[in-house]
């Protein structure tokens, strides 16, 4: 599978030793509200971050553009590329190969080692760290299908800890977790290509009425959440088909499981073992239902 082009926010990070100390205002400005912040005339961003027009034009030329037009050219590219659909995509599809499995299973190997060398071991850490605080409520939520995402992360975290809340599909439920949030809890949001407008509007609520830390897992040209979020996972989602994959951030998400169950496995362990004694198991077919929760003498006057 061909190797995809890097973003210029991707770009910016790799490249921030490289950068002088005027170099590094005008790439924090733009990484501050990116790509929004990219976008705007050549004067107006030299007059945010004090540096002349001429030095912003040079910083263009060391990150690989071809002048401000065409540094502004790639990012417009990068919104449109976030919001294209499986139609687009099939377009420039190659041909399947007759031994489409294996090589949808090699698609995903490249995938993973591109994820691994986006997402650094600094980042992981600490996603994990505020994860795995139980002095912070956690909540979730999805889009359309990252959902799913969401729900499994949701499910295994709290057979780890207490305190876990998957926001329900339904909008006008929210305002209950909204209002439940503190400044100190962490809001884990799932959004990828053609992003979902009502969840940049939460992030926003959130952001701007509970101060909460929110946590975005996305893709590399980046939902409108992260204008709001104080970390961003950047995924690869690119299969090269008309379909997105989630492959690497359903890894990401297994990985962090572990890592959080690890950070105290002694209360870990013993919630889990909490949990299993009041499951009520559904009984197989043929079986008796089954539970630990003593029925006797419930109907004694």
């Amino acid at each position: 599978m061909e190797r995809k082009m890097q973003t210029i926010r991707t770009r910016l990070r790799k490249m921030t030793e490289q950068l002088t100390a005027s170099e590094r205002k005008i790439a924090q400005a733009i990484l501050a509200d990116y790509p929004f912040s990219g976008l705007l005339p050549i004067q107006e961003l030299a007059d945010r971050t004090g540096v002349s027009s001429a030095s912003i034009t040079r910083f263009v030329g060391k990150i690989g553009g071809g002048g401000y037009q065409d540094f502004q050219r790639q990012l417009i590219g990068e919104l449109k590329e976030g919001n294209k659909s499986p139609l687009d995509l099939k377009v420039r599809q190659a041909p399947a190969e007759p031994a489409f499995l294996v090589d949808y299973a090699n698609r995903m190997t490249v995938i993973l080692r591109e994820m691994t060398e986006t997402v650094s071991q600094e980042q992981f850490d600490q996603v994990c760290r505020l994860i795995a605080d139980t002095s912070r409520n956690v909540f979730l939520l999805g889009g359309r299908v990252s959902n799913t995402l969401a729900s499994f992360l949701s499910i295994h975290l709290r057979q780890i800890r207490s305190q876990i809340y998957h926001l329900p599909d339904n909008p006008e439920f929210w305002p209950e977790h909204i209002l439940r949030m503190r400044k100190k809890d962490i809001v884990v949001l799932f959004d990828f290509r053609r992003y979902q407008p009502n969840l940049a509007a939460l992030a926003e609520m959130i952001s701007r009425k509970r101060q909460a830390t929110i946590i975005l897992i996305t893709d590399k040209w980046m939902s409108p959440i992260a204008r709001h979020s104080s970390e961003i996972i950047a995924l690869p989602i690119d299969a090269g088909t008309a379909w997105d994959t989630v492959v690497g951030a359903h890894v990401f998400v297994e990985a962090l499981i572990v890592k959080v169950s690890e950070f105290d496995w002694a209360s870990t362990q013993a919630r889990i073992k909490a949990w299993d004694e009041v499951r009520l198991d559904s009984p197989m077919p043929g079986e008796e239902p089954s539970s630990t929760i003593d029925l006797e003498g419930t109907n004694e006057a």
